[in-house]
């Protein structure tokens, strides 16, 4: 473990900073700012030997609506392991997913009560490459899905966080930040 002293590896694990607290603030949108990612990114999602390819800016955005608009991008590490290299990020993490019990049967996960929400926890590989720019920009994301990792906790509503918490919480940390596109400056 050790600091990152690379430029262009310090812009890439930025990019990812944004990108994760946008994704969990519900700002989808700033994230395909051509800024940040670029003009035709392709993610691909393999989860129990199925594998979903958004490939596009119309696809990847209808990628991240179908998550924001039921109130699905509330999730989190609660371990991570990153690398970076001149080409991008690879890494391994156990992450914490709120879902909404009437959501679960979507995830082929069946629930006795759909009431409540859900903790699903699953360890989750992720590879995103960059461009080669002097300021690099996403050009999608590789996630791999460990489903036999899976566990599902069914929540007391106090325990809930939620799409419009997060955002209340990350949108003034968000707000503050350098732009994106001015930081190419700083870190040289």
């Amino acid at each position: 473990m050790g600091l990152v002293d690379d430029p262009r590896q310090r812009l890439m694990l930025e990019n990812f900073r944004r990108h994760s607290m946008l994704e969990v603030s519900g700002r989808w949108p700033e994230i395909v700012d051509p800024r940040m990612t670029i003009e035709h990114p392709v993610y691909r999602i393999a989860a129990g030997g199925q594998t979903q390819v958004f490939d596009g800016l119309d696809a990847v955005s209808g990628f991240y609506r179908d998550l924001t608009d039921p109130g699905m991008n509330v999730l989190f590490p609660i371990w991570e392991r990153m690398a970076v290299s001149d080409w991008g990020l690879a890494f391994e993490s156990q992450i914490a997913h709120f879902v909404p019990g009437d959501l679960m049967p979507a995830l082929g996960l069946e629930v006795e009560d759909s009431a409540p929400t859900y903790l699903l926890t699953q360890r989750v590989s992720n590879v995103w490459p960059y461009s080669d720019e002097s300021l690099p920009r996403l050009m999608g994301e590789n996630v791999y899905i460990d489903i036999g990792s899976t566990e599902v906790f069914a929540l007391d509503p106090s325990q809930v966080i939620t799409p419009q918490h997060t955002r209340e919480i990350l949108s003034p940390m968000v707000d503050a930040l350098t732009p994106y596109e001015e930081l190419g400056d700083l870190v040289r």
